[in-house]
């Protein structure tokens, strides 16, 4: 099937959509004297060769079968994480907010669960801005959810979605992305920081460019005393193919290639330097760590 935004969308809205229930502050983790936790924004629902399309289906099949997943559909949590230092209050991406999907866009409700509301976050930093990650940024009525937050993007990104003809160069399955991160940046001009790989944003917060399934899609290291732990975003999307077959194209990136050359070197190091993970769309809260296998490697959940 060739893939388009058109058969896309229908893709989803053929699919029966589940009530959003927030499943708040789903896990956490100590990081020094900092605290690391992710909150729900719901989940996703979508047609499984969003990420299947490219994949030989021979070798798909049997290992979707041994690990309990869908061919047909997929529902992904999207964690957002939360990281509190005493000083500091850092929300890396804003989740869906109300335009995307009837099942996201609780993120609101999971940071009040947690005690946590809007006027209270100092830091927005953006792994990339695909609607799932900056689309929460405004309200139902068009107004900045986050009013006293400082916005961060790595510069690549920023350039990638602000210039003009990326609308006209991403393909139709994704020009309603583009135009939908446009006008929120629009929002932000005038304020955000952008920084570069390898530039420590703040205090113990490290960027390093993950590219692929977005352009510029950044990661971070965080680090606070011995501890450490790294925020992935969506450079490793899920924990089934991207975990046991991490060399295969995937059609939820923007570059398969690059973004299959990206997974292997982050499980090199995650897995060498036995580091913590914290996935967007990553199961039980998006916090674990990876382990190598005899068949690729595989996801360990730190589920609270």
């Amino acid at each position: 099937m060739r893939f388009s935004r058109r058969n896309f969308l229908c893709g989803v809205t053929a699919l029966p959509i589940s009530a959003t229930v927030p499943k708040f502050a789903l896990a956490q983790l100590s990081i020094g004297t900092a605290k690391l936790s992710t909150v729900s924004d719901g989940t996703l629902v979508l047609p499984g060769s969003f990420i299947f399309e490219p994949m030989p289906k021979d070798e798909l099949s049997p290992l979707l079968n041994e690990m309990g997943v869908s061919s047909e559909r997929l529902e992904p949590e999207c964690n957002v994480t939360l990281y509190q230092d005493g000083q500091n209050t850092i929300l890396f991406d804003v989740g869906s907010g109300p335009d995307f999907m009837p099942s996201a866009g609780a993120l609101i409700d999971s940071l009040d669960a947690a005690g946590v509301v809007p006027e209270d976050v100092t830091h927005v930093v953006f792994t990339h801005a695909h609607p799932d990650h900056i689309w929460g940024l405004l309200d139902d009525f068009g107004d900045l959810v986050f009013t006293q937050a400082t916005y961060m993007m790595g510069r690549h990104e920023w350039d990638y979605w602000w210039d003009a003809e990326t609308v006209n160069t991403i393909g139709d399955a994704r020009a309603a992305f583009a135009v939908g991160a446009k006008r929120r940046m629009e929002t932000i001009e005038d304020t955000v920081e952008l920084f570069d790989d390898g530039q420590e944003i703040l205090p113990g917060i490290a960027a390093f460019a993950t590219n692929g399934h977005t352009p510029g899609h950044m990661s971070f290291e965080i680090r606070n005393g011995s501890d450490s732990a790294l925020i992935l975003g969506d450079a490793i999307g899920n924990h089934h193919i991207a975990f046991r077959r991490p060399e295969w194209h995937s059609g939820s990136d923007q570059n398969a290639v690059m973004a299959a050359a990206t997974r292997r070197r982050l499980f090199d190091r995650i897995v060498g330097e036995k580091m913590k993970i914290i996935g967007f769309h990553l199961p039980g809260g998006g916090i674990g760590r990876a382990e190598a296998s005899a068949d690729g490697f595989r996801f360990i959940s730190e589920e609270t």
